[in-house]
């Protein structure tokens, strides 16, 4: 097995390393909102969670692109198809630094043998990760859904993993990218009606806010999505970088509305629920520092009634996903009875 490392990548650092040019707000906001695939490695901190998974077996899966824009971009998306492929998830958890650290051990059957639903699906998901990762950071949840009979498509997100595109907006642009998605899907004749989406922090949040405007997609399941991007990036600095100056991230949000040509508010998950509420799965951490149990809950507290809301003990805001053995029953359910 060849581990994949998972990391929240944080913009900040380099803004903090950059920090003698900076006291400018508008100079740290263009960094938050560059392109995580542009920055080094190095710069990325520790890493809290390990996936331990042969990522040689995504070769299976060909790789496809969509242009989306504007701005201009290429994303880069997988079709896992139903079949057997025999998941099993394998989990060790440790305290380092008076930090919990995780590793997830997944093995499969690929390419997987034929079942129920091979040649006959379900209904399509689209997988969104989270801020910093690409779509091998849901991989396991491809297998895992297409074993029950979706079909499965993996995305790399404008600006991350092996996908182009300048700068991220929060979900702003990625709605359209993904309603572009889905266009090049059904010109292909590859998107089974239902479509759902299963998105992880950065990536729950833009199917949240792509299920306001997009019609074709059926229901969300929203696996810790912050309310507010403010308060998210402030805990991402407090959680990873405590010794980065507070005025400087500060300065930063202040910006990035400006940046992107909106009001505060519209850069806020709350504020796109509020205005189109509508029935979503949400999934909070116990122990999540970036997007803790209050923030999810406010966003239920906002959405249409038939909404459901889990909590899982233990996990925190990089774990979360990978609790098979929590989420895989009520995510199955919710999928199928939605």
């Amino acid at each position: 097995m060849r581990s994949k490392t998972l990391r929240l990548f944080c913009p900040l650092l380099l803004a903090a390393i950059a920090v003698s040019l900076a006291g400018c707000g508008s100079y740290i906001a263009r960094r938050i909102a560059q392109a995580p695939n542009s920055y080094p490695d190095w710069i990325a901190p520790k890493a809290r969670v390990e996936l331990d998974f042969n990522s040689g077996f995504l070769t299976n899966f060909p790789v496809h692109y969509v242009k989306v824009g504007p701005p201009e971009a290429r994303l880069r998306y997988r079709i896992v198809e139903p079949a057997d492929y025999n998941v099993h998830v394998f989990t060790s958890n440790w305290i380092e630094d008076d930090e919990p650290q995780f590793t997830f051990t997944f093995t499969a059957d690929i390419p997987g043998g034929s079942n129920l639903w091979t040649g006959n699906p379900r209904g399509t998901v689209i997988l969104l990760h989270g801020y910093g990762v690409a779509q091998f950071a849901m991989a396991p949840w491809a297998l895992r859904l297409a074993q029950e009979g979706w079909r499965c498509v993996l995305i790399d997100l404008r600006g991350h993993g092996k996908s182009t595109g300048k700068r991220i907006y929060f979900g702003l642009q990625e709605t359209n990218d993904l309603s572009q998605l889905l266009d090049q899907l059904d010109h292909d004749g590859q998107l089974e009606s239902p479509v759902d989406a299963v998105g992880e922090s950065y990536g729950a949040v833009i199917a949240l806010r792509a299920q306001a405007t997009e019609p074709r997609l059926h229901t969300v399941v929203a696996i810790n999505p912050y309310a507010s991007l403010s308060n998210a990036i402030v805990n991402i600095r407090y959680d990873y970088a405590p010794w980065l100056p507070a005025v400087f991230v500060r300065a930063g949000i202040k910006k990035l509305p400006v940046l992107f040509g909106v009001s505060a508010a519209d850069l806020d998950t709350s504020t796109a629920i509020a205005r189109h509420p509508f029935p979503a799965l949400f999934i909070a951490g116990a122990e999540d520092k970036v997007t803790p149990v209050a923030e999810v809950r406010k966003l239920r507290s906002l959405a249409a009634p038939g909404s459901e809301f889990i909590v899982v003990p233990r996990a925190t805001h990089e774990s979360l996903t990978y609790f098979f053995h929590d989420l895989a029953p009520p995510i199955g359910a919710w999928l199928a009875n939605h």
